[in-house]
């Protein structure tokens, strides 16, 4: 092991502790608002963007992800301005506003479904990546196996126990990107130095596929809408600000990554998920290993969250006649079929499409609540942009090749 390496683990372990020790931090309610948002962000977007990113548009990741940040932040505006004004609104009476909003919620629960089988996907693949093995077959009995278990710890238990374990991982992934950020920034400054800084010629012209794939991958910057459903553990204008917070965050990392990244993008890398791994090996030895288990730790913490957030979506959208223990085994039955159907790249696309078209009812509610209390023509106008895009991407988003 090189002191490069020991020099990684040193910064992992030590933004380890300071984000799980900190008493600044865990006493900051500010903190807690704003690492679940940024956690939903930053936890598969950041292992899948740079392959994915690569393989579709070269060089231009760096502006092509900034266009996707971009578009998220003025979603984003529409959710903050559901959370402000439709929130205390949402269960009165069933206007139209409200009825979308119920469809919203449907919408919510089946991008929860396909999303549950992403991470679950994409645990599996780290996996069997960090095994030297290469099996879709084994890679979906791995995630078949973990739906399972998580249905049976949520029937028989209940997900609070599983869910403990989210701080734990989200502190061991913000390490990882911060370890990997260190790395990134020393291999390029190294190649300055030896004046062999050179960018890859991976030029390709941006068509109508490409744009098309770049749509699909709406989902690497989701997550940010988790501050909605927060209410019972922080007021409206706590959870506004720390969603901003969240995707300013998140925007300079994921600009930051990219930009340092981009110089081991090459012709015939592959766009496989796990395609991360082979691109960061040749900087440290204890990368891929630190990349794989933060993989598998984060995919496993956000399928347990979104397995519990699905579970609550429909008993509550089924009036309660559906128990939670009923929720969950539908939730099974119906992520098992998922697994088995599709290929990671496609659960990415679909996942991608399906968080759109919710984001397209959320951009539809704001509209038609600031027509409805005569606000400002330009948030009008910025709502229903926000709406097209989102029903572009629903209807035009195909997954990576």
């Amino acid at each position: 092991m090189t002191v490069l390496d020991l020099s990684l683990l040193a910064v992992a372990i030590a933004s380890a502790a300071f984000f799980i020790l900190s008493k600044r931090l865990s006493q900051s309610s500010d903190w807690q608002a704003t690492v679940t948002p940024l956690a939903s962000i930053m936890g598969s977007g950041f292992l899948v963007s740079a392959p994915l990113l690569a393989g579709s548009v070269g060089n231009y990741a760096v502006v092509c992800m900034a266009a996707l940040l971009a578009i998220a932040f003025w979603i984003g505006g529409a959710v903050r301005f559901n959370i402000q004004y439709f929130e205390p609104i949402a269960e009165s009476g069933r206007g139209p506003l409200q009825l979308t909003g119920w469809a919203s919620r449907i919408t919510l629960s089946v991008a929860y479904l396909i999303s549950i089988t992403y991470y679950l996907k994409l645990l599996a693949a780290f996996l069997l990546s960090s095994l030297g093995l290469e099996n879709e077959s084994l890679g979906n009995l791995i995630s078949s196996g973990l739906l399972v278990f998580i249905a049976a710890v949520g029937m028989i238990k209940g997900l609070g126990l599983l869910e403990k374990i989210e701080r734990y991982a989200v502190s061991f992934n913000l390490s990882v990107i911060v370890a990997l950020i260190v790395a990134l920034a020393y291999f390029n400054i190294n190649l300055l130095t030896q004046g062999q800084w050179q960018l890859p010629k991976l030029w390709p012209s941006i068509d109508w596929d490409n744009t098309r794939v770049l749509l699909g991958l709406l989902i690497v910057v989701q997550g940010f809408e988790t501050s909605r459903y927060m209410g019972d553990k922080h007021p409206a204008d706590q959870r506004i600000r720390t969603m901003r917070y969240a995707q300013c965050i998140s925007s300079v990392i994921y600009i930051v990554f990219l930009g340092l990244i981009t110089i081991l993008f090459h012709d015939g890398l592959s766009t496989d998920v796990t395609g991360i791994i082979t691109m960061v090996s040749p900087i440290a030895l204890v990368l891929p290993l630190m990349l794989s288990l933060a993989a598998m730790g984060s995919q496993f913490s956000a399928a347990v969250a979104d397995n519990s957030g699905a579970g609550g979506l429909i008993e509550e959208l089924s009036l309660n006649k559906l128990s939670l223990r009923s929720a969950y085994a539908l939730i099974l039955c119906l992520t098992l079929a998922l697994t088995w159907l599709t290929d990671v790249n496609e659960i990415i696309a679909y996942a991608s499409r399906a968080f759109a078209l919710y984001y397209c009812l959320q951009c539809v509610i704001a509209l038609g609540l600031n027509y409805k209390n005569h606000g400002s023509l330009l948030k009008t106008l910025s709502f229903a942009g926000a709406a097209s895009i989102s029903l572009i991407v629903f209807v035009f988003g195909i997954p990576a090749e």
